[in-house]
């Protein structure tokens, strides 16, 4: 069985560093893909310095990396689309088996039980049926000068399937599985500067007021954090509150995150499989 795992690349080719190393033992291939004329999304221009390759080389002991270039970006389309429509294109060089595709700034805590679990449930590449599966997001909120805020509730997001029909993201709108594997998302850890590049060439970009929120994100601190819920900019109640964790590095924060008692909450792991069941099972719409 391959275990095919494809990376976005793009301004925040940095933070692939810590991400990578996390899955090159356990994948069976990895592409990178990257827009040739380095676009973003959104049309914005970005950077990758040579010396990325050359890390690249040194630590691909196993030749399982590719790298592939190609126009991810058309003006006519929106930022989700060209989202979108990069993921399938990805899909599609990525091979037979598990399509897995991971962000640059998303950190697997346990890559290898992940492997392990699609390995136990082969099965369920046989035949035709169209598979996605969906593990839970870590995502940190904010990069304080002695640790992170980060997102006290796990949250779903889309990972892996067997199919490269892809219609919004990473959501194949097909039958989903939900696994209770944790990924520490990066996501909004970042310099000032920074985050509203992401956030301004985001797929969701123009789905909530960036100026406002990015005011709001820069005046939570250690001493205030709590006093703030609800503070997803465009889901209601999908980041109910804040917590703490230590750590000056990725690599610290990555290590402290995995010693805390995070887990999945196994009733609503059973409840939503048992309801995506029924619903593809009887077509449910």
């Amino acid at each position: 069985m391959n275990i095919n795992v494809g990376f976005l690349v793009s301004y925040d080719y940095k933070y692939l560093k810590s991400s990578l190393p996390l899955v090159y033992e356990y994948s069976s291939s990895i592409t990178l893909a990257i827009d040739i004329n380095r676009n973003t999304w959104s049309g914005s221009t970005f950077n990758i310095d040579n010396s990325f390759f050359e890390w690249i080389k040194e630590i691909d002991l196993d030749n399982k990396i590719s790298i592939y270039e190609d126009d991810f970006y058309k003006k006519e389309l929106s930022s989700i689309e060209n989202d979108t429509r990069e993921r399938k294109l990805l899909a599609n060089k990525m091979g037979e088996g598990w399509i897995i595709q991971i962000d640059s700034d998303e950190f697997f805590l346990n890559f290898n039980g992940f492997c392990q679990y699609l390995k136990k449930h082969e099965h369920l590449l046989n035949g035709n049926k169209k598979i996605q599966i969906a593990a839970y997001w870590i995502t940190i909120f904010k990069k304080l000068n002695e640790g992170v805020l980060y997102i006290e509730n796990t949250e779903k997001f889309y990972l892996a399937t067997n199919t490269n029909s892809y219609i919004i993201a990473r959501n194949c709108k097909v039958q989903t599985i939900r696994v209770p594997f944790l990924v520490v998302h990066y996501s909004w850890a970042r310099s000032e500067e920074e985050l509203n590049q992401k956030i301004s060439n985001w797929g969701h970009n123009k789905d909530f007021d960036i100026d406002k929120y990015l005011n709001f994100w820069k005046n939570i601190d250690k001493r205030n954090y709590k006093e703030f819920s609800n503070i997803h900019p465009f889901i209601k109640n999908a980041w109910k509150k804040l917590d703490y964790c230590e750590g000056k590095t990725i690599d610290e924060v990555i290590r402290n995150l995995s010693h805390k008692e995070i887990s999945v909450s196994k009733p609503n792991l059973i409840i939503n499989n048992i309801i995506q069941f029924l619903k593809y099972k009887y077509k449910f719409k």
